[in-house]
């Protein structure tokens, strides 16, 4: 503001006139950093060591958390690095949820595995999921008797349907090779009926083969309930959980240079373990020193590249699926109705 003018002749001069500020509200304090809080989840379930190894794969001290609970049959976890979250199947309620580190669960895709109109009960949901090497989650949907791919775009993409004109039963767990090719197992269980379910056109139960191609490959038929599925290290042995109760076994076999199998073993029989215990094999990962965390009676089954049972991670209840995540020393489990995790001593294969 310019200084007041002064008055001519003898006139009393006139006083500036005070100047106006505009009030200011007084500065914030400097905000405080908050430490970040950490959830603390109930822990349960027990540590069952069989071999000193085990202790150096999980510690002793290491507790089993629970992280969510409430579902119908939790299955198919797969640990998704760019959101930083699991993605795992209810296969009863059709419904893949997501989890996330300090939010919890939510729905992520509704519905999961089975997209008709006509109301049907079962197991119609997704089963098994993976990532392809874009980041798609890939699906094995029971209902649809389908393994599809999800786009960004919110579609399903199928990939596999058929074998020989005839549809699958319900495909249950994939693993891809790191060639592009997929690698699925095709129990009835989606089947309302099973294996006499009027439904049902193949009259087995398959391990295939999809190539790049789009060309479907039955690996073995000799499987009477074929069901998780996952790769050694080197990619030169396939194993495959057999949830028979009746025979429940874990199987091996090599992989032939044109990505087809031979050579089938027992690699591990669980039916010593099967009397008392909760469960049957089912899902199963591979660390990155081949030690192979496979569920079965009583929980997780820690094996050795020979076989050999370490130990188990046993949440008491049955236990259908594990996946790694977090930065790949983390074991999720799909332990029934509900999602759990240990953290571990060793890593799985792509962390």
């Amino acid at each position: 503001m310019a200084a007041a003018a002064v008055q001519a002749d003898k006139s009393p001069p006139r006083k500036a006139a005070p100047k106006k500020v505009k009030a200011q509200k007084p500065a914030p304090a400097a905000a405080k950093e908050a430490a970040p809080v950490k959830k603390e989840y109930p822990t349960f379930g027990e540590l069952e060591r069989l071999d000193p190894e085990f202790d150096t794969l999980i510690p002793p001290t290491n507790k089993l958390e629970k992280l969510a609970e409430g579902f119908a049959w939790a299955e198919g976890p797969v640990w998704d690095p760019k959101s930083g979250t699991l993605l795992f199947s209810d296969v009863p309620r059709n419904v893949v949820f997501q989890w996330k580190e300090a939010v919890g669960t939510r729905d992520y895709l509704f519905p999961s595995g089975y997209t008709g109109t006509r109301t049907r009960g079962g197991e119609p949901g997704s089963n098994g999921l993976t990532l392809d090497a874009q980041g798609r989650l890939v699906l094995c949907q029971h209902g649809d008797r389908q393994v599809a791919r999800l786009e960004q775009d919110g579609r399903l993409t199928p990939l596999a349907r058929y074998y020989r004109e005839r549809r699958f039963n319900s495909p249950n767990d994939l693993v891809y090779h790191s060639n592009g090719d997929l690698y699925f197992t095709d129990p009835p269980y989606g089947l309302e009926g099973g294996n006499k379910a009027p439904a049902k056109d193949l009259v087995f139960n398959g391990v295939y083969l999809l190539r790049k191609s789009g060309e479907v490959v039955l690996l073995t038929e000799r499987l009477t309930f074929p069901n998780g599925i996952a790769f050694a290290p080197d990619e030169q042995t396939l194993y495959v959980a057999v949830s028979d109760p009746a025979r429940p076994v874990v199987m091996a076999y090599d992989v032939k240079a044109d990505g087809t199998i031979e050579n089938g073993r027992v690699f591990f029989n669980a039916a010593p373990l099967a009397a008392g215990r909760k469960g049957l094999p089912d899902g199963m990962k591979v660390d990155v020193n081949g030690n192979l965390f496979a569920t079965g009676p009583g929980g997780v089954l820690v094996l050795s590249p020979e076989g050999k049972h370490l130990g188990t991670i046993n949440p008491g209840v049955a236990t259908a699926n594990c996946a790694w995540g977090g930065n790949g020393s983390t074991l999720y489990l799909t332990a029934s109705t509900c999602l759990c995790r240990i953290q571990t001593s060793t890593k799985g294969k792509g962390f």
